[in-house]
């Protein structure tokens, strides 16, 4: 636990004290009770201000418990097909939300299928309803984490989150409070950060103030590990910092089931079909592994065709319920995966792309990018052909 001090408080107060020796100096000469009321005024101003400072100066982990404790319940929203940063940010506004006097309910869109994602869930107790539309949605009040606009369910364009938490780029807000930090690697990392403004307990020997159990410190340190390939991409120092804070806390048997889950026959499959049927030009491959049940096998296909020695920069897509859904990976510093996604489906219709320098996905209407709609369409081989031009910097 840091506790942090603030100088700035104390010295608002010797300005305040000089302040009011002035103006006591400067009125002296005048009548008893002039002299009262501007004593009595330059007080009122001095201290005025200074909690006005106070409030501003106060960090986002305390506003945040503040405004949580405004309302009696709360809905915290997930990303579709939450991984353990988005459960973790949950567990943790959880049980931010419970020490302000805030009931909350966990909630996600779409499906937990990754065995990673799973495991998570099951290891760590995380209670989680999934929903369809925003009427499902469990109050009002809607609370934003891994992400800065609601997606994913009927009727989510018209969800005004009162709070935002995340660090992918976007333009999304909360009308009462925002928190978008995207040089950070993982969104769990400001929430340790919020618990450590609240002076939260993390780890044995202290039972005063906000407590973390195991199960969260455990959470949100996977979170973070999960994130950033376990600190090696997209770190900045907070999250080592972070880890360090967290370390204390964890259950490290908690930790080693999550880590190591079993994995499907149907994932393993998909990710030999990435590494056989891969196509490569230069330091580049992008495979297509065909239709598939299991889309969170998509990405981890990518990840292991990131291992192979000359290959800096990767795309795999699979077609999944009628849509194609694509992975990328680059350690390539001339490819910004994200928006070499964007680019190799710009033109299609209802297609959508995006994400960091070093990772991205995106999804494409089979139908549209057959040529229905305005579009004359695209075969898979020029689809290909785009990524690879894409990847290169030709688009």
């Amino acid at each position: 636990m840091l506790n942090r001090t603030t100088s700035s408080s104390s010295a608002s107060l010797e300005v305040a004290l000089v302040v009011v020796d002035s103006v006591v100096d400067t009125a002296r000469s005048l009548e008893p009770l002039v002299l009262s009321l501007l004593v009595v005024a330059a007080v009122g101003v001095v201290l005025g201000g200074w909690w006005v400072v106070r409030w501003f100066r106060r960090p986002p982990g305390v506003h945040l418990q503040r405004l949580l404790g405004n309302y009696d319940d709360v809905a915290v929203l997930m990303h579709p097909n939450p991984d353990p940063d988005a459960m973790s940010c949950a567990m943790a506004v959880e049980r931010i939300a419970a020490s302000a006097g805030t009931d909350t309910t966990l909630q996600y869109a779409g499906e937990i299928r990754h065995q990673e994602n799973r495991a998570f869930r099951t290891v760590l107790d995380v209670e989680v309803e999934s929903i369809e539309s925003s009427s499902q949605l469990a109050a009002d009040a809607v609370v934003l984490v891994d992400h800065n606009t609601p997606r994913g369910f009927a009727g989510s364009q018209t969800v005004e989150p009162i709070a935002v938490i995340d660090h992918h780029p976007g333009n999304g807000t909360g009308t009462e409070f925002t928190d978008v930090r995207t040089a950070y690697g993982a969104a769990s990392t400001i929430l340790v950060e919020y618990l450590d403004e609240l002076e939260a307990t993390i780890g044995p020997g202290n039972e005063a103030g906000l407590e973390v159990s195991e199960e969260l410190a455990t959470g949100l340190l996977y979170g973070i590990l999960a994130d950033t390939n376990h600190l090696t991409k997209g770190c900045s120092r907070a999250e080592f910092d972070a880890c360090g804070t967290l370390f204390p806390g964890i259950d490290q048997d908690l930790l080693d089931r999550i880590a190591n889950p079993q994995v499907s026959d149907d994932v393993l499959q998909i990710k030999a079909t990435a590494i056989t049927e891969k196509r490569v030009e230069g330091p580049f491959a992008v495979c297509d592994v065909g239709e598939l049940s299991n889309v969170d096998a998509i990405p981890q296909a990518a990840d292991e065709l990131m291992q192979l020695e000359g290959i800096t920069a990767v795309v795999v897509y699979g077609e999944n319920d009628g849509t194609i859904h694509l992975s990328g990976r680059s350690r390539d510093d001339r490819v910004h995966m994200g928006e070499t996604l964007r680019h190799a489906v710009s033109g299609i219709p209802m297609a959508d792309a995006g994400g960091h320098a070093r990772m991205g996905g995106g999804q494409v209407s089979v139908d549209h990018m057959a040529g229905i709609g305005p579009s004359d369409g695209i075969s898979k081989d020029e689809f290909e052909a785009r990524l690879f031009s894409a990847l290169a910097g030709e688009r």
